[in-house]
C-alpha cells in the first residue's frame, strides 16, 4: 500500500510541476504577444481620441461655415 501512495504522490507532483510549467509558458507567451502588439501599434500613425475629437470639431465648424457661405452666396445671387 505504501508503494501505491508513493506512485500517486509522484504522479501528483509531476502534474503539479507540469501545470506550473504550462502557466509559465502561458505568461511568457502573453508577454511576448503584448510586446509584439505594442510595437506594431507604435509603428502605425494612429491618433489619440483627443486628437480625433479636435479634428472632428474643426471639420464640423468648417462644414457649418461652408453652409453659411453657400446660403449667403445664394442670397447675393438672387439679389443680383
Amino acid at each position: 500500500m505504501q508503494t501505491r501512495n508513493k506512485i500517486f504522490d509522484d504522479l501528483s507532483q509531476l502534474m503539479t510541476n507540469a501545470m506550473g510549467v504550462a502557466q509559465g509558458a502561458r505568461t511568457e507567451a502573453e508577454t511576448a504577444m503584448k510586446g509584439m502588439i505594442d510595437r506594431w501599434l507604435a509603428d502605425r500613425d494612429f491618433v489619440t481620441r483627443e486628437e480625433f475629437e479636435a479634428v472632428r470639431a474643426m471639420a464640423q465648424k468648417a462644414r457649418e461655415e461652408n453652409e453659411a457661405l453657400k446660403a449667403r452666396i445664394e442670397a447675393l445671387e438672387k439679389k443680383g
